[in-house]
């Protein structure tokens, strides 16, 4: 060892909440305030490990919770990019970053004493003042970094100057840009001209991107690399055939290129309903017409017989290997025995489904009264019952909105659609162990399962995309 003394960082952890906004991804901040560092200036959700018994992402949960009113799944939780950190004054730490998109509740003040304000700011427009450390994390994830150094030198503000930026990228193998490979950048320019701006705005992850590009003359589109052969025909087949039916609804496929697993697609309006929250009234209105797009892809086809083979679990031995760590005492024994009854079902009849219809993939433009839906790569043939096993989750204790999807699907659902098990190969179990990840609106893990399996679900999906 060549020094004298070793470093013995803190490690902090750092929630980058995120959601679509009218522009572009939005991000969760809170303003610091009373006898803490940095009051005045803007922070994300963020903490420290409560001694060595807690991991960090177990912090993230908490912390998020404590201080936002969040309900975080850790299966939800995605590994964004980690900072080495030096104050002005000396002090060292390790920030680690999270980036998270699913979570049950409002984001709000719970910690009025040490924070004063909290609101969602555009990722590319950052508001004044903020935290030098927390904008450097934010400034390394937006530039598709895992990792970065930001020593801060004596005498350097607290709050983020841009003449005392410290930031320093460090790279990785095979690190994601912040633009698409050669190959990609050809191909889409190809399709729609030159490009002249590029975006990320995929999810911190290998196996999927997207990116915003703006040609020339002023188009927008989105270029997307899918993570695998069978997503990337299944997202072709789906534009080419039933999404066409949706007309401006859905995006249009410009041009596919399945040797590099890459489309192109039209930009269509609004924002992502996840995570957004209307008057009630809106919500009946957006629901139903949620009912009436999913009545339109599953029309679009004639369904086909009902195949007379079992319905395929194949699924789900995976699904409870991921599952397994977040399993309470019975949990596992309580879905094999679910999803065992689907052998027994009647076999429904299959019409094109999207495969992820959930509001993260629904977009609304309230100017426009008009509802979009997105990301078909998940999408295939099969009961029509599969597109509202995710979407169950956001009408849970709100039967109002169940009834405006039914309203505007034209029907209710039948008794063998209403079967546990009957979303034929779909159910992915997460039961939540920790008291601490129930439900903020008084129901517990139990009361929600069994509204699940009402719809052929095992349990929302955690793990996805």
């Amino acid at each position: 060892m060549s020094g004298t003394q070793r470093h013995t960082e803190p490690l902090d952890v750092h929630l980058i909440a995120l959601r679509d906004g009218p522009a572009g991804p939005e991000v969760l901040l809170s303003r610091r305030a009373g006898d803490v560092y940095a009051a005045g200036c803007w922070h994300l959700v963020s903490g420290h490990l409560d001694g060595p018994w807690e991991d960090m992402v177990t912090a993230l949960v908490r912390e998020t919770r404590e201080e936002a009113g969040m309900v975080v799944d850790p299966t939800d939780v995605r590994a964004a990019v980690t900072v080495h950190h030096r104050s002005p004054a000396g002090g060292a730490r390790i920030g680690v970053f999270f980036e998270v998109r699913r979570w049950n509740g409002t984001p709000q003040v719970m910690e009025p004493h040490v924070c004063d304000a909290m609101g969602w700011f555009p990722l590319d427009a950052l508001p004044e003042p903020i935290v030098a450390y927390c904008r450097a994390g934010l400034d390394a994830y937006r530039a598709g970094a895992w990792m970065a150094v930001h020593f801060q030198e004596p005498g350097d503000p607290i709050a983020h100057h841009p003449a005392c930026d410290r930031l320093v990228l460090v790279s990785g193998p095979g690190d994601r840009g912040a633009v698409p490979g050669e190959a990609v950048r050809t191909f889409a320019e190809q399709a729609v001209g030159r490009i002249t701006s590029w975006t990320d705005v995929s999810w911190v992850r290998v196996e999927s991107r997207v990116w915003r590009a703006c040609g020339a003359e002023g188009g927008e589109w989105y270029v997307k690399i899918h993570q695998n052969d069978r997503f990337h025909r299944r997202e072709v087949a789906a534009l080419r055939g039933p999404a066409v039916s949706l007309g401006a609804a859905a995006p249009r496929l410009v041009a596919a290129d399945a040797g590099l697993r890459a489309v192109v697609l039209t930009a269509v309006g609004g924002r992502s309903l996840h995570g957004v929250t209307y008057p009630p009234e809106q919500q009946r209105r957006i629901f139903r017409r949620i009912g009436q797009l999913a009545a339109a892809l599953h029309h679009s086809a004639p369904p086909r017989a009902a195949a007379a083979s079992a319905p395929p679990l194949g699924k789900l031995e995976r699904h409870l290997n991921g599952a397994r760590p977040h399993l309470g005492p019975g949990d596992e024994e309580f879905i094999r025995a679910i999803t065992g009854q689907a052998a027994r079902l009647p076999a429904l009849e299959a019409v094109p489904t999207h495969g992820d219809f959930q509001p993260r993939n629904l977009r609304w433009d309230e100017a426009a009264d008009t509802l979009y839906v997105i990301d078909f790569e998940r999408s295939e043939q099969g009961p029509a019952v599969r597109d509202f096993v995710r979407l169950s989750d956001a009408w849970h204790g709100r039967p109002d909105l169940r009834q405006a999807v039914r309203d505007g699907y034209g029907r209710s659902f039948t008794p063998e659609e209403e079967e546990p098990g009957c979303a034929q190969g779909t159910p992915s179990p997460t039961p939540r162990k920790d008291p601490r990840h129930e439900p903020r609106d008084g129901t517990t893990r139990n009361d929600r399962t069994a509204e699940w399996h009402r719809f052929g679900i095992a349990g929302p999906r955690r793990h996805g995309r």
